[in-house]
């Protein structure tokens, strides 16, 4: 899909846990996983912490410009 583009899922609910892993690819991955939703202008749904790799998301979601409910 194109930057920027929109995608035919309007929001995505995501758990992952509210703990950061002592690993630095699922820090990683979560970073990209909010860029792309941001890229895609989808909402996310979550658990509604903002710690661990959870709230990493929805921050970044967040800071994107796209709306977050938790």
């Amino acid at each position: 899909m194109e930057e920027g583009s929109s995608s035919k899922f309007k929001k995505i609910c995501v758990f992952c846990g509210s703990h950061f892993s002592h690993r630095e690819v699922f820090s990683v991955a979560a970073t990209q996983l909010g860029d792309e939703l941001v890229n895609r202008k989808i909402s996310l749904v979550y658990g509604g912490g903002s710690i661990g790799l959870t709230g990493m998301i929805a921050q970044r979601v967040f800071d994107g410009g796209c709306r977050v409910l938790g």
